[in-house]
């Protein structure tokens, strides 16, 4: 545990994402001090998704430095970075990247998925999930078949590189970012047997410390470059969703933080660990207490608004939504493949008995838009019917977040299909929850820390009358997700169950 601070401290967060690199710095009682972004460029060439490694740090200083110059000199506490899951790279022992970093959904090595599970079959389902194309496994299979992991060289995941830049050395791995490499949760160690298998040296693995260890502090190079002080100490953070879930502030079993972004993430809080066969639940380790954060992501989301109704004005648009009285059957899927709430690589979208287009101006573009908002809502809702069934606690309250949550009218539509008290974080993302793990780090109390650090602007009851009205629509969803064999069965028949008990007093 860290030296706590004084109480004019500030906490700094730090996001890579896809497109930018966030820094946020926030005081003891959550009020926002100080934010910044830069922009992040990649390339992209089919199924390959590449960043360079050195823009990362570019970013995260420049924006580092912007947030430093307008907190002046009040102390910093601490810092932690975030990073997308799956996103990694080679590098030299002393943490100077050698590649470009293969992101989170580059999925050349997809082809090696199967290897990868293979090898490990008996330890992924004792750790409740199955190795995805686009995870970080089969890219370090990849790497070795193009003969790259030799010498001294050694794997390393995104927010290490910014984290070796602050420190001036290379850093270890945190256990949540390591996930998705193959990473034992439960035994806390790099599976010796499997590594073995799968012919990789342990050696090229880096050393795994869990979320909120200290990986060291500010050396002199990074304090010029981004005007942090000398000594700051440099957090293990985790991966970009389950930061999010951290400053969203749903740190107690049956919270569940609902991200709707581009697509729809899911993070919750479970006292066991959950066991999903179809492989799209997966869970990491709380960094307190002994609890798991389970989760899962979909291929649909928000993302379909941005594709189907380009240039449109969406105040009026939802005006117009909200008056249809006969919602067409949408599944919001605008590419191809589905991961969460069923992992389905030949799904596809659909509005009423057609594909997902672009619809017309007027009535049309109304109706399209309600459907679309409506059938997110019921993606949202297959996700926890399938959460319960694997054994999770979804009473909620649950948080919305994400650029989907500044709709108020799509918010209350949500909490209704769902049923359960809602609640709208003020300022919610990663970087806050960064900010989170660093303060708690510190206190050695991070649901304490998150009670300090994230605001509640808003809260939502549901109507269960109109959620009563909405239920047809449901058991509709599902029924035809099931017809196209994308749905197990069973699972169908479970949330058309539930539906009916929920709603049979209505």
């Amino acid at each position: 545990m860290l030296e706590h601070p004084t109480i004019d401290a500030v906490w700094i967060g730090l996001d890579l994402g896809t497109q930018s690199c966030r820094a946020l710095a926030v005081d003891d009682g959550g009020v926002t001090i100080a934010h910044a972004a830069r922009p992040l460029h990649g390339h992209r060439d089919h199924n390959r998704h590449e960043q360079d490694p050195r823009a990362w740090w570019t970013a995260a200083a420049d924006a580092l430095a912007i947030v430093t110059a307008k907190i002046g000199t009040r102390p910093v506490g601490g810092v932690a970075v975030c990073a997308t899951s799956g996103t990694v790279l080679l590098t030299g022992l002393d943490g100077t990247p050698r590649t470009p970093g293969l992101m989170y959904d580059d999925a050349r090595a997809g082809a090696l998925a199967g290897e990868a599970q293979d090898a490990g079959a008996d330890l992924w389902l004792k750790l409740g999930y199955r190795i995805q194309p686009a995870w970080a496994l089969p890219k370090l299979l990849w790497w070795r078949d193009q003969g790259l992991l030799t010498g001294d060289v050694r794997l390393a995941h995104q927010p290490d590189v910014v984290a070796a830049a602050l420190t001036g050395h290379a850093v270890e791995s945190d256990s949540s970012h390591a996930l998705k490499t193959g990473y034992d949760q439960l035994d806390r160690c790099w599976p010796q047997a499997v590594l073995e298998r799968l012919r990789l040296d342990p050696a090229v693995l880096p050393p795994v410390v869990p979320p909120g260890t200290t990986l060291g502090v500010v050396c002199h190079d990074a304090a010029e470059r981004t005007g942090l002080p000398v000594g700051t100490p440099v957090v293990a953070g985790m991966t970009d969703g389950c930061a999010a879930q951290l400053g969203a502030g749903a740190l107690v079993p049956g919270e569940w933080n609902s991200v709707l972004g581009t697509t729809l993430a899911l993070k919750g809080v479970s006292t066991t660990l959950l066991h999903d066969p179809t492989g799209a639940v997966y869970s990491h380790r709380a960094p307190y207490g002994d609890l798991w954060l389970p989760g899962g992501a979909s291929s649909s989301g928000a993302g379909a608004v941005k594709s189907l109704f380009p240039g449109a004005d969406l105040a009026i648009l939802t005006t117009a939504a909200a008056e249809v009285a006969e919602v067409p059957l949408c599944y919001p899927l605008t590419g191809r493949g589905e991961r969460f709430p069923f992992v389905a690589p030949q799904a596809q979208g659909f509005l009423g008995n057609g594909a997902l287009d672009r619809p017309g101006t007027g009535t049309g573009a109304a109706r399209a838009f309600a459907a679309v908002c409506t059938g997110v809502a019921h993606v949202e809702r297959l996700c926890f019917d399938v959460l319960r069934g694997a054994g999770a606690d979804v009473a909620g309250p649950i948080s919305f977040t994400g650029g989907g949550s500044r709709n108020p009218w799509w918010n209350q539509l949500r909490c209704d299909v769902l049923g359960v008290p809602v609640r709208l974080p003020d300022d919610p993302e990663p970087a806050r929850g960064m900010a989170v793990l660093a303060a708690g780090a510190a206190g050695g109390d991070i649901p304490a820390a998150a009670r300090r650090l994230v605001r509640v602007r808003d809260t939502l009851e549901p109507d269960l009358a109109r959620g009563a009205a909405l239920a047809p629509g449901y058991d509709a969803f599902v029924t035809a997700l099931a017809d196209r064999a994308w749905l197990d069965p069973d699972v169908a028949n479970q949330a058309r169950q539930r539906n009916l008990i929920r709603f049979a007093d209505r």
